[in-house]
């Protein structure tokens, strides 16, 4: 789930190479909740800054309607401009956008 449509194709591409199943995309935190309920994904990677709302709020909706899905920030910014909003916010961990990999999401996962 990312604004841009260049980096969503991107990371698809990257994840499926690598063993992961992409379901579905979304451009906005709206668009992210519609695509979440109706796909029920074990894991969603979500940009921190969307244009309509942000990465947490949108894992605060994910949460709040009781959804299990495992919710891995990203942005493009490193986590310590976040300060203290990654930690307890309920995602399973963050990746800089440029640390996208198969790989790292999968060790992120089990470490998680």
């Amino acid at each position: 789930m990312d604004d841009h449509a260049g980096f969503r194709t991107m990371a698809a591409v990257l994840l499926a190479a690598g063993g992961f199943r992409v379901l579905g995309e979304a451009a906005t935190g709206a668009d992210a909740l519609i695509v979440i309920a109706a796909l029920a994904p074990d894991v969603v990677l979500l940009d921190v800054e969307l244009p309509d709302t942000d990465g947490f709020a949108v894992l605060r909706s994910v949460r709040a309607a009781g959804l299990t899905t495992r919710v891995v920030l990203c942005s493009v910014r490193a986590a310590a401009d976040y300060g203290t909003k990654l930690d307890g916010c309920g995602a399973a961990g963050f990746l800089t956008k440029s640390a996208l990999t198969a790989q790292a999401l999968r060790s992120l996962l089990r470490a998680g």
